[in-house]
């Protein structure tokens, strides 16, 4: 099946929206507001869905991972943010190196855990 794919966008929730939103403007995605209780945050040709909904399961059971070019640069970035001293319950786990690459970590306000990490070249 060939599905011609054009991009995947996936939808997470928030336990405080107005306070997600800000958070990802911070942590440097652009929004388009889509509705009152919708918006898309982009970066790059990457995006997904911020939705006004908080089902604690649900957001206890998301992750992300987003490919970055350079993990090290990435965190170093990250860090100056400084993101848990402005919201509530984010929280920061540094740099993994695991057999496929590296990653680090990032708890959003709502408890959704971002990866941010590069893939080993295997030759």
């Amino acid at each position: 099946m060939n599905h011609r794919a054009l991009s995947i966008r996936p939808f997470i929730g928030a336990a405080d929206f107005d306070t997600s939103r800000a958070f990802y403007l911070d942590l440097g995605f652009e929004e388009s507001v889509l509705s009152p209780s919708m918006s898309r945050f982009r970066t790059g040709d990457f995006s997904f869905y911020l939705q006004n909904a908080f089902v604690k399961d649900w957001i206890d059971n998301t992750m992300v991972f987003l490919e970055v070019e350079d993990t090290q640069r990435f965190w170093e970035d990250l860090v100056k943010l400084d993101l848990p001293a402005k919201y509530q319950n984010v929280r920061l786990t540094p740099i993994r190196t695991e057999p496929w690459g590296r990653e680090c970590f990032l708890h959003d306000p709502s408890g959704i855990l971002w990866h941010f990490g590069e893939f080993f070249q295997h030759k």
